[in-house]
C-alpha cells in the first residue's frame, strides 16, 4: 500500500536552503531583512519542494498582493478599487503593500515582496521589479502582472498599461490648437533613468505637438511660485502638470500671483479633484487597470500554462474652464 507523501514544512525549506527556521520566516514576513541571494535561495528551495504558507487555513482562497506608492500617489487606490470589485465574484483576498514613490528613487527597483510565499500571485503597480525579485518569482512560479509599468523583457509578467503616449499627444493637439507652442511641463524628478516613467511617456506625446520646458516640483503636490515666474518670464503659456494634485498645487500658485492669473493650466488623470477645479486634463480608466490586472493574474493562477498578457487601454482628453487660448496670456 502506497503511502502519501508528506507535505513539506518549513523545517524541510530550511534545511534545503541551508538557512535557520528563522531566516526562512524572515524572508515571508520581513523580507526586507533578508540579503537579496538569501531570499532567492529560499523561494527557490521552497519553490522545489511545493511548500506554501497559509495563515487563515481556507482552501480555495487564493491570496494576491497588490504593491503600490498608495500614499504618495492615491489614484493607485482608485485601481485597487477595481480589483476589489471584481475580487467579489471570486474567492480571493487582496493584500495591498504600500511603496515608496519610484520617482523618489536613486535605484526604483523593490526587490524583495515576491519572497513571500503565503501569496498565490503578485500585482505590481507604478514601481518596478529588479532583476532579483524578477527571478525569486520566476522560481515560485508566481503569476505576475505589472500595471503602470513598462514590462521588462522575458519577465514573463502579463502588463496592464494606458496609453500615456497617446494621452500626452491629445493634450499637445489640444493646446497646440489653442494657440500655445511653448508649455512648461511640471513633474516631480525622477531621479533614476532606470525604468520609462508614464510621465516620461506624457512629455514625448506633448513633445511631438509642443515645445517643452521642463519645471521641477517640490513634491507630488506642492510647487514653487517662483519656479513657474521664471518658466512664464522664457515665453511659456501653459503649465501641463504630470497629474492631477499638482494641477492642483499649480492652479493654487497661479491664483495668488497676478502675473500669472491668465495662464492655462491642465493635468492629467481626471477624477472628483479635477471636476471641482474645472481642471482639463486627461482621464485614465483607473478601476479598469485594476479589473483586468486582477482577471490575468487569477487565469494564470487557474493555468499556470497560460501565457502574459499585454493590455492598452486608451485615455479620453476632458476639456474643461481651466484652458484658455494663448492670446490670454499674451495679451
Amino acid at each position: 500500500m502506497s503511502q502519501t507523501p508528506a507535505k513539506a514544512t518549513i523545517y524541510d525549506v530550511a534545511e534545503r536552503a541551508g538557512v535557520s527556521i528563522s531566516t526562512v520566516s524572515l524572508a515571508v514576513n520581513t523580507p526586507h531583512r533578508v540579503r537579496a541571494e538569501t531570499r532567492e535561495r529560499i523561494v527557490a528551495a521552497a519553490a522545489a519542494l511545493g511548500y506554501r504558507m497559509t495563515s487563515d487555513g481556507r482552501s480555495g482562497v487564493s491570496r494576491i498582493a497588490v504593491a503600490a506608492p498608495y500614499t504618495s500617489y492615491p489614484t493607485y487606490l482608485r485601481r485597487l478599487a477595481g480589483m476589489l470589485r471584481r475580487a467579489r465574484s471570486a474567492a480571493v483576498d487582496l493584500v495591498p503593500y504600500d511603496l515608496d514613490s519610484a520617482a523618489s528613487a536613486t535605484a526604483p527597483l523593490l526587490e524583495s515582496l515576491p519572497a513571500r510565499a503565503d501569496v498565490a500571485g503578485l500585482i505590481m503597480m507604478g514601481v518596478p521589479l529588479g532583476g532579483a525579485a524578477l527571478r525569486a518569482s520566476r522560481a515560485a512560479r508566481l503569476p505576475l502582472a505589472f500595471v503602470d509599468i513598462v514590462r521588462p523583457a522575458r519577465s514573463g509578467a502579463s502588463s496592464v498599461l494606458v496609453d500615456d503616449l497617446a494621452g500626452g499627444r491629445m493634450l499637445g493637439a489640444h493646446l497646440r490648437e489653442l494657440g500655445h507652442r511653448r508649455v512648461a511641463f511640471v513633474h516631480e524628478v525622477q531621479r533614476s533613468q532606470g525604468y520609462v516613467s508614464a510621465g516620461m511617456l506624457r512629455a514625448d506625446g506633448m513633445a511631438e505637438q509642443l515645445q517643452l520646458l521642463p519645471v521641477a516640483s517640490a513634491g507630488p503636490d506642492s510647487v514653487e511660485t517662483d519656479a513657474l515666474r521664471s518658466a512664464a518670464a522664457k515665453g511659456v503659456t501653459a503649465f501641463v502638470a504630470n497629474h492631477d494634485r499638482l494641477a492642483a498645487a499649480v492652479l493654487k500658485a497661479v491664483s495668488g500671483s497676478p502675473e500669472l492669473a491668465a495662464m492655462t493650466v491642465t493635468g492629467y488623470d481626471d477624477g472628483e479633484l479635477a471636476e471641482a477645479l474645472q481642471l482639463t486634463t486627461v482621464r485614465q480608466p483607473f478601476e479598469e487597470t485594476g479589473r483586468v490586472a486582477l482577471e490575468s493574474v487569477l487565469e494564470r493562477i487557474a493555468d499556470p500554462s497560460r501565457g502574459a498578457s499585454r493590455t492598452v487601454l486608451e485615455p479620453t482628453l476632458v476639456v474643461r474652464a481651466s484652458s484658455r487660448p494663448a492670446s490670454a496670456r499674451l495679451a
